[in-house]
Formats: C-alpha cells, sequence, structure tokens
C-alpha cells in the first residue's frame, strides 16, 4: 500500500459516508455495532513528512494483526495529513471530527501541533485524541485537557541522563546547543540543560527556524571554547545541518536530540553519516536493544514494510504512533468497544492502562494522562553494514519533571529559546 499520501484522505476497512458537522458538537449516539471511527493525523507534508508516514506504516501494521478489529467491532480509519504547523493540523483534525465524524483522533506528530490540538480536545465532548508523537511538554504539563492522552513520553523525558552523561561521563564542561525554534527541541534543549547546568556545565544557545536550509551562518557562530555540539534538530532541517558541518570540517563531538539519531537521518546517504558514527544521544527506543518484544517487533516492521519503503528498523515516530494505537485497541478490548456516554469508560480504560511497550519498558499514566516510561542512552555505531543506533545506558521510570517535585518544576516556567533550562544547582 502506498502510503505517500496528502490532503485526500482514505479509508481502511468499510467505507462510510462522512456527514457534516458543526464544530463543537456533542458526538451522536451511535450503534455499538457499528465500525470504530479512527482518524489517523500525522505530518505527510514539509520537514517531518517520512516520520509521519513510518507513523501511519506501524498503525496500519498493528491493525493487521488485529484483523482491523477491537472490542467486538471493526476499525475504520480515515486518514489526514498535515506539515508540521500548528494551523494547518488543527485544519485537518476539525476535518476528522467535524466532517468525517470520526471517534477518535490519533496525532498529531510534531510539537506545537499537539498544542494546537490539545487545545481543540476541549471543544470535542465525546470524542477523544491519543497524541501521536508530539513532544512538546506543556501539552500535558501546563493546561492538561480531560480527553486529551499521551502515550509516550515527552521531548524533556526523552533527554534524560544525557546532561549527566555528557558533563560527568565525557568530562565536556561546556557545549554548544544547536535546536530548531519551536515547542519540541524547546522541550529537548530543557530537559538536556537541566542536567548538564546543574552539573556544573555551560551552554551556549543557536536557534534556526524550521524548514532551514542554510546552516553556514549558524556553524560561524560555534564558539571555539565549545567541547561539543548538542545537535536537537530532525527531518531536513537536520540533515542539512550535519551535511554542512561535514562539509565544512567539523570535528567536535556530537550529541544528538532524540530525532537526530534515527533511522529517518540515518538512512539517509551523505557526508554526515561519517561524522555522525560515534554519536551519543538519548530517547525512548534504538535500532539495536536486547530486549525480545522489539527484536519481534523489528523482525516484523521490516518483513512487512522494508520493500515497501519502510527504513531498516522502525522511527520513532513510528514506535510512538504504534504504542498510541496499541493504547486505543486495549482500551476497547476493556470497554467491549462500547464509546457510550461521552466515551468516559473509555478514557477511563485509557487513563488506567499500565503495559510494557515493545522496548520491554514499564508504561503508564500520570494524573495528567502523560506517559511515564524509561529513556535510553544510545550510541551510533557501524552494525551489519550500516549505522544504526545502540542501548548501553538506561533510565528507569522516568516522569514529565525529571524526578524534580512538580511544583518547583513549573517554577521553572516553561521552556523557550528564552528558557533553556540552564539553571546551576542551587
Amino acid at each position: 500500500m502506498d502510503l505517500r499520501i496528502h490532503r485526500r484522505a482514505l479509508l481502511l476497512g468499510a467505507t462510510g459516508a462522512a456527514a457534516t458537522a458543526t464544530a463543537g458538537l456533542k458526538a451522536p449516539a451511535v450503534a455499538q455495532n457499528a465500525p470504530v471511527r479512527l482518524g489517523w493525523l500525522a505530518t505527510l507534508e514539509g520537514p517531518f513528512a517520512t516520520g509521519g508516514q513510518d507513523g501511519f506504516r506501524c498503525m496500519q501494521m498493528l491493525l493487521e494483526q488485529h484483523n482491523n478489529q477491537a472490542g467486538g467491532r471493526r476499525i475504520e480509519v480515515v486518514r489526514e495529513s498535515s506539515n508540521a504547523q500548528a494551523d494547518v493540523a488543527l485544519a485537518r483534525a476539525r476535518k476528522l471530527a467535524e466532517q468525517d465524524r470520526v471517534d477518535m483522533i490519533i496525532g498529531p506528530l510534531s510539537g506545537a501541533e499537539g498544542i494546537a490540538l490539545r487545545d481543540y480536545s476541549r471543544t470535542l465532548a465525546g470524542k477523544t485524541i491519543v497524541n501521536g508523537s508530539s513532544g512538546a511538554s506543556d501539552t500535558t504539563l501546563r493546561n492538561a485537557s480531560p480527553n486529551f492522552f499521551r502515550f509516550s513520553t515527552d521531548g524533556v523525558q526523552w533527554m534524560a541522563g544525557l546532561g549527566n552523561h555528557v558533563r560527568r561521563t565525557m568530562n565536556v564542561e561546556e557545549v554548544a546547543v544547536l535546536a530548531g525554534d519551536y515547542a519540541f527541541p524547546y522541550a529537548q534543549v530543557f530537559g538536556f540543560s537541566l542536567e548538564f547546568c546543574r552539573a556544573g556545565g555551560r551552554a551556549t544557545y543557536l536557534f534556526s527556524p524550521l524548514g532551514t536550509t542554510d546552516f553556514s551562518s549558524i556553524i560561524a557562530r560555534i564558539p571555539r571554547s565549545a567541547g561539543a555540539l548538542v545537535v536537537v534538530h530532525g527531518g531536513t532541517d537536520g540533515l542539512a545541518f550535519m551535511t554542512q558541518y561535514a562539509q565544512a570540517g567539523g570535528n567536535l563531538p556530537l550529541l544528538g536530540g532524540s530525532v537526530m539519531a534515527d533511522q529517518t537521518m540515518l538512512s539517509a546517504r551523505g557526508p554526515h553519516r561519517r561524522i555522525m558514527m560515534g554519536m551519543v544521544s538519548a530517547g525512548p527506543l534504538a535500532d539495536v536493544h536486547e530486549e525480545p518484544s522489539w527484536k519481534e517487533f523489528v523482525a516484523r516492521y521490516r518483513s512487512r514494510w522494508l520493500n515497501e519503503g519502510g527504513f531498516q528498523s522502525p522511527s520513532i515516530h513510528g514506535f510512538n504512533y504504534y504504542t498510541a494505537q496499541q493504547a486505543v485497541l486495549m482500551a476497547l478490548e476493556q470497554v467491549r468497544g462500547d464509546l457510550s456516554g461521552d466515551q468516559k469508560a473509555f478514557q477511563a480504560a485509557l487513563a488506567g492502562l499500565r503495559f510494557k511497550n515493545v522496548m520491554g519498558a514499564d508504561l503508564h499514566l500520570d494524573h495528567n494522562r502523560q506517559a511515564v516510561s524509561d529513556i535510553f542512552l544510545n550510541r551510533i555505531e557501524e552494525r551489519d553494514g550500516r549505522a544504526q543506533t545502540v542501548t548501553f545506558g538506561r533510565t528507569p521510570q522516568v516522569n514529565q519533571t525529571l524526578g524534580v517535585p512538580e511544583a518547583q518544576f513549573l517554577a521553572l516556567g516553561a521552556p523557550s529559546r528564552d528558557n533553556t533550562g540552564c539553571v546551576a544547582a542551587s
């Protein structure tokens, strides 16, 4: 099946006519033997298009495994695409909820999109949004919505352990942090800096807009005193930066944000691959991980998708969308497909789920319906003739505040380009 889908919505399973709706309307009563209408929303346009395609691959693979059914009901999927921009994601989510009449949405992918859909979810009585892969911390940490659930850890959580490793194990005193100028990289920068600076490290921050293609001025501003680079870009931005840094003869040790050291980067050819060997990163998954459930998942993914445009190993976005789809199917099984009563029982089932994800990490939601799970330290190595991330460390059960008391963490303020989390230990 061709996953290069753009603005046209497709149906998986039985098709049905989309009904016209008005904004903010209460979900109509539906016979419980009718199909569950599930909206999938991911970026199939813009800098993260390959990640969005992989999200759809992994969810489709899981649904196929379940014969497109859960809780005794067929699953009917309507797919929509965004471009990593909040206004576009919101428009597509409105279409799914108000025109296509889906019962729930899994998505979106990018940080600002998640915040927009979190706010929109408050207007959707009787419907549910389960986050796809967007990682801005404020999506659930501040102004949480009762019908928005995130079963993936966020951008702050994904950096757990990296700051301490860089300062205390690598003995790097100063870094230059290069990051995208939007919500998700702010969270990643905050998570890294909170550990690194509290351990006595110093950092210079260089931000660039999403969609930047020329990084020459950024590269020229890297301080000579920096002992390493922390690169928090992804998609085409990450590829452009790493290619240009390699061409400029850059030779500082590289540390990666969670979407830098990912198959969306490592599968691309070019000079960036040479300088990325040995890069240390942190995140919720790695290509090589000695967990039977992960090995089985990777084998299934490769068998299903390697000859149809898939990567050598699932991407971080594929993994996150898969986990979200797992949660939806498990909750539907618990309530036997019953979405009546404004989906309150279904949402309670979601909130109470406890399970191991395919990385073998225990996962549950906190009071903000945000995932608490394990984070891994990874290193890029040559394995089986290709660049792969390999786990070498694990931080168990990382919560959204990295173990800092919530009131104290909230007092630090929301991550932004002006609030990087670089606070020295008191």
